[in-house]
This record gives C-alpha cells, sequence and structure tokens, in this order.
C-alpha cells in the first residue's frame, strides 16, 4: 500500500496555517483508483463539513523563478485539458503566431461566364480547424464573385477537410455541399453568416444570398492532377484560433491542430528536447486532454514558461492566447468573478469527470495588489471535480490575499466570433494549376 502523508504547501503561506491549510502529498500511481485511500484535504475551510479527498500537485512560482508554493511536483498527475497549452505551445513554436490554415477550391472543368455554369467537378482541400459555416458562405460568395453560380459535376472533398467540428470528411462535405446552396442551406447556417456579419458590420454582404449549387454527388478524394486553383480562403491567424481553442477548451481543434504538428508523440518530443523536460515527467496520449496524460508539475511549470516567453517573443500576452477570469467567455467566465478578482486570473482549465477518478487543473498566472504576477499550477485526481475547483479557486485567492489581494491584468476583451473572422481570400491567376506528382488533401 502507498504511504500516505499531510505537509503544507510551502513556508511562504505560513501565515494560512492558523486555519488547517494543508494538502495531501501521496503519489498519483497509473492506475485511475489509486491503491490508498484518499484522505481530506482540509483546503476549502470555508466550509469545513465537507471534507475533499483526493490528491493534489502544486507550484507556485515568481516570474523570476523563485518558488512561492510547491507540493507533489515531481509526481505526475493527469492535466486533462491543461495539456492544450502544451499543443498551444508547440503550434507557436512550429507554425509562428500569424500562421494561417488553407482552404483550396479546385475545378477539372470549364466556366460558361455567360451562364456561370462550370461543367465540371469542384474540389475543396484543406485542413483548417476552424472553418464552419461562416467560412463556406464565404467560399459561395468569393465564388460568384468569379461568375460562378452552378456545378454541374460534383464536390469533393479532401480525405483532411472538416467542417462546422466534425471528424467525418464526408459529412463535412455534406455540410459543405448544403451550405453552398442557398436554397439548401439550414437556419442554422443563415444564422451564424448573419450573426457574423452583423457583428462585423458588414451589411453589404446581407443584401443578397451567396449560393452556389452542385448537380452532382458529394465525394472523398484528392484533387485531381489536371484541376487548376480559383481560390484560396486562408483562416484567421493561429493566435485567434488558439484564443478560441482554449477559452472553449475545444477539444477537436486541438486535435486537428495536433495532427498538423505530427501527433502526441511528436509534440513531446519537441517539448522534451527544447524545455529540458525529463521524458517520464511527460507522457502524452492526445493533445486535446482527453484519456490518460501525465506531467508533473514542474514540466507544466516550464511549458507555462516557455508559452508565455513565445508569446513574448512576438509582443504577445498570455490573455493573447488564453481565457481571463470572469471575463472571456468559455471555462474560465464564472470563476473568478468577484468585483475584485475579476480579470486578475489568466489559467486554462483541465476537467476529466471519470477517468483517473476525477481529474482537475488549473494552470496560469495570478496577479495581485502589490503588483507582482505569479505563475501557477494546481493539479488534482482521484476526487469531485466541482470540490477541486472550488479548492483551487480558494488557494489561488489565498495567496493573492498575502499580496494585498487580486488586481486585474491590463485586459481588454474583444468578440471571440470576430477573431475566427479575420479570414483572406486569394484568386488565383491562369498560371496556378495543382502539380501532377502531389495530391492536396
Amino acid at each position: 500500500m502507498n504511504r500516505t502523508r499531510l505537509v503544507s504547501i510551502g513556508s511562504v503561506l505560513i501565515g494560512f496555517f492558523v486555519i488547517g491549510l494543508h494538502v495531501n502529498a501521496q503519489s498519483p500511481v497509473p492506475s485511475p483508483t489509486p491503491q490508498a485511500s484518499p484522505i481530506p484535504l482540509q483546503l476549502n475551510t470555508s466550509d469545513p463539513n465537507r471534507p475533499l479527498y483526493g490528491l493534489q500537485g502544486v507550484l507556485v512560482e515568481t516570474l523570476g523563478g523563485k518558488v512561492v508554493a510547491s507540493q507533489a511536483d515531481t509526481q505526475t498527475f493527469n492535466p486533462a485539458s491543461a495539456v492544450k497549452l502544451a499543443t498551444a505551445l508547440a503550434a507557436l513554436q512550429t507554425l509562428g503566431p500569424w500562421h494561417r490554415f488553407s482552404t483550396g477550391v479546385w475545378t477539372d472543368g470549364v466556366l460558361d461566364k455567360t451562364t456561370g455554369i462550370i461543367t465540371g467537378n469542384l474540389y475543396v482541400s484543406g485542413r483548417d480547424p476552424s472553418f464552419h459555416y461562416e467560412h463556406a458562405i464565404s467560399l459561395a460568395r468569393e465564388l460568384n464573385q468569379l461568375g460562378i453560380k452552378q456545378v454541374s459535376g460534383d464536390l469533393i472533398v479532401s480525405p483532411g477537410f472538416t467542417m462546422n467540428f466534425n471528424w467525418s470528411a464526408i459529412d463535412s462535405g455534406s455540410e459543405l455541399y448544403n451550405t453552398l446552396d442557398s436554397k439548401l442551406r439550414t437556419t442554422a447556417a443563415i444564422q451564424a453568416w448573419t450573426y457574423e456579419r452583423t457583428i462585423l458590420n458588414d451589411r453589404a454582404s446581407l443584401a443578397s444570398a451567396p449560393s452556389v449549387a452542385v448537380m452532382g454527388e458529394i465525394a472523398v478524394g484528392p484533387v485531381a492532377p489536371t484541376a487548376k486553383l480559383l481560390l484560396t480562403q486562408k483562416s484567421s491567424k493561429l493566435v485567434d484560433i488558439l484564443k478560441v481553442l482554449l477559452c472553449y477548451s475545444n477539444n477537436f481543434m486541438a486535435e486537428r491542430v495536433g495532427d498538423t504538428l505530427g501527433g502526441p508523440e511528436t509534440v513531446r518530443q519537441q517539448l522534451i528536447t527544447k524545455l529540458g523536460i525529463a521524458p517520464a515527467d511527460l507522457r502524452l496520449s492526445s493533445l486535446s486532454g482527453l484519456g490518460v496524460n501525465r506531467v508533473t508539475p514542474r514540466a507544466m511549470m516550464k511549458i507555462l514558461r516557455a508559452l508565455c516567453s513565445e508569446l513574448a517573443k512576438n509582443k504577445l500576452s498570455p490573455w493573447a492566447i488564453m481565457p481571463v477570469a470572469g471575463i472571456d467567455p468559455g471555462t474560465m467566465q464564472d470563476r473568478f468573478t468577484g468585483k475584485a478578482w475579476r480579470g486578475s486570473v489568466v489559467a486554462k482549465t483541465g476537467t476529466l469527470g471519470r477517468t483517473d477518478g476525477g481529474a482537475s487543473a488549473l494552470v496560469g498566472q495570478l496577479r495581485a495588489a502589490n503588483g507582482e504576477v505569479l505563475f501557477f499550477v494546481i493539479m488534482n485526481q482521484d476526487g469531485d471535480v466541482v470540490r477541486f475547483r472550488e479548492n483551487q479557486d480558494y488557494l489561488v485567492m489565498l495567496i493573492q490575499n498575502t499580496r494585498g489581494g487580486p488586481k486585474p491584468f491590463e485586459y481588454r476583451p474583444s468578440l471571440l466570433l470576430m477573431q475566427l473572422s479575420n479570414t483572406e481570400s486569394t484568386v488565383a491567376t491562369s498560371e496556378e494549376y495543382e502539380p501532377k506528382a502531389k495530391a492536396h488533401d
């Protein structure tokens, strides 16, 4: 049986000992249920009649690297969706914050400019993780601007094409087929387009309904070697996509971005090499946080610091991609909502209700009234995730109170929808053709 002991989370918090701030230092084990029976973690002293059971790892540091508090920081925990910070870091290092994902539209047919009909097939290729209704209607508008109104042949999407967060290429193709055609367009698609254009104050685009009718079938396949590129639509910048991804903790987008990077093991090796993380301290089975991943608080702290450093290189703040508590929609919207605390925490959550007996994490930065900014990593496992979240918030606020209370970051929020609407399109010249030796997907 594993040995269990209780320790304080750090000498800096000595003032809290009088109210019984203790944590469980038991090391998590690979199996979902630890061999030893968990014991109460008397952290939420606001309600001593509700003991908190489970395992916990904590690491709090100053910007300069001084340890403020630590607890089981060399033991591995399931970070749940906090692993998306590792995905974001690898994406920024590999692609850069200004990278845009391309969606190409091709045809192997001929356009009759008098009728607006292409005699042939229409091909759509790309791996944009954010491609949605609005992007499809935008494609229809851009094709209309080229004089294209109808396609006599089939709509063929590449095997890697996805739409509306649907992994199935054929289902995504079907959704695209319907959304391109105003007569088949769903109410949801129309509402999404109308809302986006209204928010962007683009009334002109609402004066008519963009439409391209495809008369043939829907299929999945590569772009024909003889196909001609009509136009390229580029997604919003990676930094904007990551903001939406992290605020809503979108698993689909995280996995799609991760696929572009080469998958979990490629990202793991990249982080181990670049950050000097011990191989045993980081094990990834997914890049969204689903399933059984493992990371130590110490390794997660390295990832968090490297992420902030990578953003700083490009003159970006952590909140350029991370959720700001009490302000941004999504997973942090209902946390730290008190007037004094609103906007004083920038962090990524992680939640798995059943895996490893229940796993929860909170990783990010806090700001205090004395002007100090601290990095923190809190990971819990094998217990009630709702209580874990309460405890994480309580611990962060306690630390802030030792420094005069909270102080909001200088953050100006913007609508997340607008961040996914910042697309760019380029019409191809007549000389641009699909290379015969390379099939686009």
